[in-house]
């Protein structure tokens, strides 16, 4: 019996080690972006809407898409952009899948968060080709943190102190005089404000994350994830946060512009 609950223990421990991170930056990211489109239709009406939603509900709706090709799910319908229907939706991509094959059942929880990341990794593009300062100074802080061998506090510190360093630079005075850094604000701002998970996508992943955890529990009845190591899954944690904090960032600039625009209005 104690074999069981450890077992179990263990399972669950590895589950959140390899899916936390990203559900709480998941949460994070659904709070900002409500909050900010909130704010923007008290300012600017519905039609805000209609505005962020050209370029992010797309990117939304792709990454959805890709993953859902990639985990081998049919599409059977795909919505880039419409005007918010009753419940608020302005993009879907409907798609099956194989309820035998495990495949199938796993992706659900990728292709459930893919626009979170689909969302990031869009923003880091833009840094490449709008801002390729930043970009390269952020790649530089992402290759760094990876070679860390420890976890302690001194290590924590270093890696809060590179991404406050990497915000600096991209919101210096420098990149203020390049007319084509207000081009990446306003389409970062787009992404952000549509890159969070809506209750289908949430719902869509925890599928997912139910296979995942069941998997996990039979590779330590084999004892196999032994040979994932305490370092491997920070150094995977520190990966994916990198990636992530980018969309964080631009969330919390979009959040606080909304708030902004809000303040002007009540005067």
């Amino acid at each position: 019996m104690i074999e069981i609950l450890q077992l179990l223990g263990n399972a669950i421990i590895e589950t959140i080690c390899l899916t936390g991170v990203i559900i709480l930056i998941g949460f994070l990211l659904g709070i900002l972006r409500n909050n900010s489109l909130k704010n923007f239709q008290r300012s600017f009406g519905s039609k805000a809407m209609m505005i962020t939603g050209f370029i992010g509900v797309p990117i939304h709706e792709l990454s959805h898409a890709l993953l859902a090709i990639v985990f081998g799910h049919k599409i059977k319908e795909i919505k880039l952009l419409q005007k918010p229907d009753s419940n608020g939706v302005m993009g879907y991509v409907n798609h099956s899948f194989n309820k035998n094959n495990l495949y199938h059942q796993v992706g659900n929880f990728f292709i459930g968060i893919a626009p979170i990341f689909g969302g990031g990794l869009s923003i880091i593009a833009l840094m490449y080709f709008i801002i390729p300062g930043a970009y390269n100074q952020y790649l530089h802080i992402l290759i760094k943190n990876l070679q860390v061998k420890s976890f302690n506090k001194t290590i924590v510190k270093g890696i809060l102190t590179s991404y406050g360093e990497l915000i600096k630079t991209i919101f210096s005075a420098q990149n203020f005089k390049n007319p084509w850094f207000y081009l990446f604000l306003f389409l970062s701002i787009c992404i952000a404000s549509h890159i969070s998970l809506s209750h289908a996508d949430i719902k869509g992943a925890s599928k997912g994350l139910g296979i995942m955890f069941l998997i996990l529990l039979v590779l330590n009845v084999f004892d196999i994830a032994q040979f994932i190591t305490a370092i491997d899954v920070m150094k995977y944690n520190i990966f994916i946060t990198g990636i992530l904090l980018i969309a964080v960032i631009l969330s919390v600039v979009t959040f606080m512009l909304s708030l902004f625009f809000v303040l002007i209005k009540q005067r």
